[in-house]
């Protein structure tokens, strides 16, 4: 992904960690732009690749969820199919014992994603 600036660094107001960046043009005026080259520093104008990694930058450490809260979304998206797939896949119309069933589902992996607190593991 490619390293972007936030508005109000283009404005004027630039981060401390924005040196990692390169310099900073103004908005629209992309022949005054330094063209990046594979050897860095060795053409006048060249921007220097950054030092850190893009996964390591940002306030935030890489974070994916716990496993508890992976397994609770799973079941509430295992009983949405089973409900939808119940509704479609009747002969002579919904299989409505098969819907509820995934109502059930549905509802009880809510409570679980309620119980050990998922909601809280975004950022």
């Amino acid at each position: 992904m490619a390293k972007q600036v936030d508005p109000a660094a283009v404005a004027g107001a630039v981060p401390e960690s924005a040196e990692a960046y390169g310099p900073i043009m103004p908005a629209g005026n992309d022949s005054a732009r330094p063209a990046a080259s594979s050897g860095a520093g060795t053409e006048p104008g060249a921007v220097a690749p950054a030092a850190q990694s893009a996964s390591q930058l940002g306030p935030f450490p890489p974070f994916h969820g716990r496993r508890v809260s992976w397994v609770a979304v799973s079941i509430v998206v295992v009983g949405f199919l089973i409900g939808g797939l119940a509704l479609v896949f009747g002969h002579h119309g919904p299989i409505w014992w098969l819907f509820w069933t995934g109502t059930g589902v549905a509802v009880l992996g809510l409570l679980i994603t309620f119980a050990t607190n998922t909601f809280e593991d975004w950022y």
